[in-house]
């Protein structure tokens, strides 16, 4: 609900990478010249928000089980939506589990899922709305 509240309009964001942009999700640059470096990701707006897509991020360590709560909640939904938050979880696990077989930190491994995340849930709304 507080996703919903503080975005308001999903439509406004052309792209996924906008909508990552909007959240502060994407890499800051640095450059000048022919150098061109990134630096962290760039905070910009709501924190709260960020903040929620980052602790959801972490659920998605584990596979995506499939349980009965789960199957209940799915009831009345669009297929549509459904095979794309299946498609969804079994991507942002098995880009946890690759960041951690590289030696990332957990920090940047969440980051970089909630990232992701932030693009599969613009994809959804821009399905339902």
């Amino acid at each position: 609900m507080f996703l919903l509240s503080e975005v308001n309009d999903f439509k406004r964001f052309k792209t996924a990478g906008s909508f990552m942009s909007f959240l502060g999700l994407v890499p800051g640059e640095y450059s000048s010249g022919s150098k061109r470096k990134q630096t962290s990701i760039t905070k910009t707006g709501s924190p709260r928000l960020r903040r929620i897509l980052v602790e959801a991020a972490w659920q998605h360590r584990f596979p995506g089980t499939g349980s009965k709560v789960v199957a209940a909640r799915r009831v009345g939904q669009s297929a549509l939506v459904v095979s794309l938050a299946e498609k969804a979880s079994l991507r942002l696990h098995k880009k946890f589990k690759n960041m951690q077989l590289r030696g990332k930190t957990p920090q940047v491994m969440i980051t970089a899922v909630s990232r992701e995340l932030s693009g599969f849930l613009w994809a959804a709304m821009n399905l339902v709305a």
